[in-house]
């Protein structure tokens, strides 16, 4: 006499999950929304993650600043030609590495001018986060002023030996003020 009972309580059971089967025509939609969701905040984890080591780096250097493409943030540095503001944008792969633009603003609003400076590049530990000094390249940069000199220069610059995806770390120190040799008078001829 038990097994009816038994049969009906499964058979109920079994009818009513099947009813629970039937898809919400929302949820696919509610699925594809939480989708996006997960990687903006992904994207947003990285980037927080970065501009923090950015912050790092740049409170325990002595020299210069860093800039991480990752943290698509502008840093400052105190320097002989004023406080300046840092940015690299519109990082790109180029033919032999990656290209983008260094903006440099002064922050006094002064005219920037003429300077060299040494760029450093290349990969971050990926343990540490620091830059890795065993593959680094370097080069130096010249800026000269505008005819009209203003508080920003936006100079192109690339990056060899690297793609998008593994440049780690900028790196610009070394800036120093350069004066335009004065040009000598030419010896007027005698007559």
């Amino acid at each position: 006499m038990t097994k009816p009972p038994r049969l009906l309580l499964a058979c109920a059971v079994l009818f009513s999950l099947s009813g629970c089967a039937q898809q919400d025509p929302k949820l696919p939609e509610l699925k594809a929304e939480v989708g996006q969701l997960n990687q903006k905040l992904s994207r947003l984890t990285d980037l927080a993650t970065a501009l923090e080591q950015q912050t790092t780096l740049n409170r325990q250097s002595t020299n210069g600043v860093y800039l991480l493409p990752a943290a698509k943030s502008a840093a400052l540095v105190k320097s002989e030609i004023g406080e300046l503001s840092l940015a690299l944008t519109r990082v790109a792969p180029d033919a032999s590495g990656v290209q983008a633009v260094l903006e440099i603003k002064n922050n006094a609003g002064q005219p920037l001018p003429a300077f060299t400076a040494t760029l450093n590049w290349g990969q971050l530990d990926p343990v540490t986060g620091k830059p890795l000094t065993v593959d680094m390249q370097t080069q130096t940069i010249t800026v000269e002023p505008d005819l009209l000199p203003g508080p920003v220069k936006t100079i192109e610059v690339k990056f060899d030996q690297v793609t998008v995806e593994t440049l780690g770390f900028v790196h610009l120190h070394n800036i120093v003020a350069t004066q335009k040799p004065a040009q000598a008078a030419e010896p007027v001829p005698a007559k």
